[in-house]
């Protein structure tokens, strides 16, 4: 008797825990509905091209096959999941440009995290190749703590982390190796006077 008592316990636990599994996995569900719904982007653009002017001054240009605004989101950004394309105008009016595989903008915090065979380009003939490249907007500096390799009509260089500034003034690198031109200045000896 005892024993039957017991069985029928285990059966009655066991057809309340599954009950309960199924119900809690069918509320599961519905949270992870709610949390997608949340995750939808405010805007979309396919095959976008986005002009930023200050005081009528074009100063960028934006480009690629997919924009996703997340504006609405509680740390707000725009991604750029399927690359982008920047060209990018100084106060002379000369262009720069950058591209990655994937980008995306932390409008909070003013930052920018390019990622996929970045490449910078300078008007001036300078390069920088990267696996991720950092902007940040609000300090006008630029970084990586990964690998990279920066050309320049003087100066090869590959290594592992550099940050500067937009203007390539003020550098700083981190292991590296490379080979720079050195111009040699030569004097010209003064011919004895004759008096």
């Amino acid at each position: 008797m005892q024993q039957k008592l017991k069985y029928r316990l285990l059966n009655i636990v066991t057809v309340i825990a599954v009950t309960m599994f199924f119900s809690c996995e069918g509320n599961l569900k519905e949270v992870q509905k709610m949390t997608a719904q949340n995750k939808m982007p405010v805007g979309v653009a396919e095959d976008f091209v986005l002009k930023y002017t200050d005081s009528t001054k074009l100063k960028a240009v934006v480009s690629g096959p997919l924009y996703e605004d997340y504006t609405n989101q509680t740390f707000p950004f725009q991604e750029f999941p399927k690359g982008v394309h920047v060209v990018f105008y100084d106060d002379s009016n000369q262009k720069s440009t950058i591209t990655a595989k994937y980008a995306i903008f932390y409008s909070k915090s003013d930052l920018v995290d390019m990622k996929g065979d970045v490449v910078l380009k300078t008007y001036d003939g300078k390069q920088l190749l990267a696996d991720q490249l950092f902007w940040d907007q609000k300090n006008q500096w630029i970084f990586t703590e990964g690998p990279y390799t920066f050309n320049s009509p003087d100066l090869n260089m590959t290594g592992i982390g550099i940050d500067f500034n937009k203007e390539f003034t003020v550098v700083n690198s981190h292991g590296n190796s490379g080979t720079a031109v050195v111009k040699e200045e030569t004097k010209t000896e003064e011919a004895p006077k004759t008096e």
